[in-house]
């Protein structure tokens, strides 16, 4: 992608993100009376995905990215489970299981590319949605669907973030997840710059915010 000289970088949507997501769990546990809450956090996921992808792209290491991200997951589950149910639940599993999922497909398609083997990566494609689907991770198969796509069109900037509207809807009509299509918006103002990597930090919020919601909610009920 061409860098350009205005728009927001890859950490600038990191943290757009980031703050979306802080506000949507808060307003999950806490205050679940304020639907609003839900509204602003429904963006958090789409730029997640696409700064998926972008990291996929640009990588020397994909495996190590795929490795990063199966760590983090197993790490956040706990913290997970203790933020949204209060004890350790396996019923529901964490969004970094999403994100894995998502990037192994993303990596299998890249290596459709240099041994054109085509069956196989349609059948990994399923085979992680259908993984998404019976480890009941957040979003499920439809978060990969969105990983594809932002992957499919990679250099087709707005067609990209139309579809992704389009397809946000098909999959999720008028419910509060309607919202996510306002994700689109930043997004289109990426200049493919990464700007500050701080990428640690942003990997490690998650787990530790929702251990600070858990504990929030101890001491609040």
């Amino acid at each position: 992608m061409k860098e350009q000289g205005f728009g927001v970088s890859g950490f600038t949507l990191k943290c757009i993100a980031m703050a979306c997501m802080l506000v949507d769990h808060t307003g999950a546990v806490l205050f679940p009376q304020y639907i609003q809450l839900r509204m602003i956090g429904r963006l958090s996921f789409p730029i997640y995905c696409f700064l998926l992808v972008e990291g996929a792209v640009h990588t020397k290491n994909i495996r190590r990215y795929e490795i990063r991200l199966l760590a983090f997951a197993l790490l956040s589950e706990l913290p997970f489970d203790l933020a949204f149910y209060t004890r350790p639940d396996f019923r529901h599993q964490n969004v970094f299981f999403t994100l894995f999922l998502g990037l192994l497909v993303v990596g299998q398609y890249q290596k459709q590319r240099e041994k054109l083997n085509s069956g196989l990566t349609f059948a990994v494609a399923v085979a992680c949605m259908a993984a998404a689907e019976l480890l009941n991770t957040d979003y499920g198969a439809a978060g990969i669907i969105f990983i594809l796509l932002f992957y499919a069109l990679y250099e087709r900037t707005v067609l990209k973030q139309a579809a992704f509207v389009g397809m946000n809807f098909l999959l999720y009509g008028f419910s509060v997840q309607i919202y996510a299509g306002f994700a689109a918006l930043p997004m289109l103002l990426y200049n493919g710059k990464r700007g500050p990597s701080m990428k640690y930090f942003f990997y490690l919020f998650y787990p530790l915010h929702l251990l600070g919601i858990y504990f929030l909610c101890k001491i609040m009920y």
